[in-house]
């Protein structure tokens, strides 16, 4: 992950929290989950500003010294971004440590031996991404090998048409962009290879950056849908200088087979959720949320997405993945895909029909007909100052309904007769009643802060203007 701080050598801060060892490191430390072990054992603090030569060659040694002990650290995915972390820090210094060296052979040597293919996605792009990189500081033909076959492959299968990367989290995307600006850099600047992998990493690299521009809004935050939170991978901005360095221009594509539609006006900007929940084979990122959306008012967040805060298997993980944390409609308290297991996906929605133009996206899924035999369809249709988004249930028979409106922490909302009231728009919701409730909004993994939902029943026929 790439937002962490290393204060000093016995204080570590990952996903917002600290701990502080009082001897020696213990790099199997797991009171804050799993995820906060990975991120101390991944060593991105390497690379942060104020790390000093000698404090990053010390943690590297004591890792060293610790190695047969270690657990979770010595998996595949921690082993990738260790690997890069080390050879960066490594390069920066120019360091010959015989024994570093040696370690990180062997560490490369037990990656190739169990790549990730049974978890695929972006593990697997991480192995590859790692393998070059260690391909390239040992001039090893078999990490270059299979480093390239990973990276052709899967880059081809991951980064769809418009440039998205499959798994269609935005916070993902711009980690997987900026192993592929990384991995350009390392090959523009070494001269051991030359062949067809630099060129395909560029084209990539011009396609995500181009589709990363368009969902982007204009005051710099991605949308956050499925599994993305802030200060985790490196922002728009950071991802745009650094293509620019290497002189990578984004990708002009009309945003497609993602399923993800921008739509912007003068004083608003609405990220739309109107595909798949992304791949069959790997929806461990996926959460229930089709037809959600984002709305920015003058720059600034109102109706959001409300985020991730852990990836630990438990009830709160549950409820940020479910249809009732997303700004679509929920039937009879029933998710319209099933996730479960933490990373899991059963029963899923499917688009069975879209259709657009320049004002109007609209569109059906099946995530009920399972379980109720009913589709669900939604329309949005853009004005200049009017938005209108109108629900249908389509069946013979009522159904009871939910449809959600969460809304940013800095947004005060009020109800006033059959309309929400707010400092920059006004909301009508025509032939329902609805209340006004209070929800967890997370921005940040471990960070949860009180926020109000508009909970709107209705049956089989909604419609909720928005007027700016």
């Amino acid at each position: 992950m790439f937002e962490n701080i290393y204060a000093k050598p016995d204080t570590f801060t990952f996903l917002n929290l600290t701990h502080t060892f009082k001897s020696t490191i213990d790099w199997n430390y797991n009171k804050y989950g799993k995820l906060w072990t990975y991120n101390l054992n991944y060593f991105e603090f390497l690379n942060q500003k104020h790390m000093t030569k000698n404090a990053g060659l010390s943690l590297i040694h004591m890792f060293i010294r610790d190695i047969t002990k270690i657990k979770d650290g010595l998996e595949p995915f921690p082993t990738s971004l260790r690997g890069i972390n080390w050879i960066k820090f490594l390069a920066r210094y120019k360091i010959d440590d015989q024994t570093i060296n040696n370690s990180l052979y062997n560490q490369y040597h037990h990656l190739l031996n169990n790549i990730e293919y049974h978890l695929l996605g972006n593990h697997l792009l991480e192995n590859g991404f790692s393998l070059l990189f260690g391909a390239y500081f040992f001039q090893d033909e078999r990490f270059y090998r299979k480093a390239k076959l990973i990276l052709k492959n899967e880059l081809d299968e991951q980064i769809l048409y418009d440039g998205a990367h499959f798994e269609l989290s935005p916070m993902y995307h711009q980690l997987m962009l900026f192993r592929v600006l990384d991995c350009i850099n390392l090959i523009d600047n070494n001269p051991w290879k030359r062949d067809s992998l630099g060129e395909l990493l560029k084209e990539k690299a011009s396609a995500m950056l181009g589709w990363l521009n368009k969902m982007t809004f204009e005051n710099g935050n991605i949308p956050l849908f499925n599994d993305s939170a802030f200060k985790i991978a490196p922002d728009t901005k950071k991802l745009n200088e650094y293509a620019k360095r290497l002189n990578i221009r984004p990708r002009h594509i009309k945003l497609s087979d993602s399923g993800y539609r921008k739509i912007k006006f003068d004083r608003y900007e609405m990220a739309i959720d109107v595909g798949n929940i992304g791949p069959d084979y790997i929806p461990g990122h996926a959460h229930s949320d089709t037809f959600n959306f984002e709305l920015y008012v003058d720059k600034k967040p109102c109706i959001v997405d409300t985020g991730i805060s852990t990836y630990e298997v438990d009830n709160r993980r549950l409820l940020e993945r479910s249809t009732v944390s997303h700004n679509t409609i929920e039937i009879e308290n029933y998710d319209q895909s099933e996730v479960w297991g933490g990373f899991r996906v059963a029963n899923r929605a499917y688009i069975t029909y879209l259709k657009e133009n320049s004002n109007k996206i609209e569109a059906i899924h099946n995530g009920y007909k399972k379980k109720f035999g009913v589709l669900h369809k939604r329309i949005f249709t853009f004005h200049q100052k009017r938005i209108l988004i109108t629900d249908k249930i389509i069946s013979n028979r009522a159904f009871h309904a939910i449809a959600r409106l969460h809304f940013h922490p800095d947004t005060t909302i009020m109800k006033e007769g059959n309309h929400i009231v707010s400092e920059n728009l006004t909301i009508y919701i025509k032939n329902a009643d609805f209340k006004i409730e209070t929800y967890l909004y997370a921005p940040e993994f471990n960070t949860l802060i009180e926020a109000t939902v508009v909970e709107i029943p209705f049956k089989n026929h909604l419609e909720v203007e928005i007027l700016l």
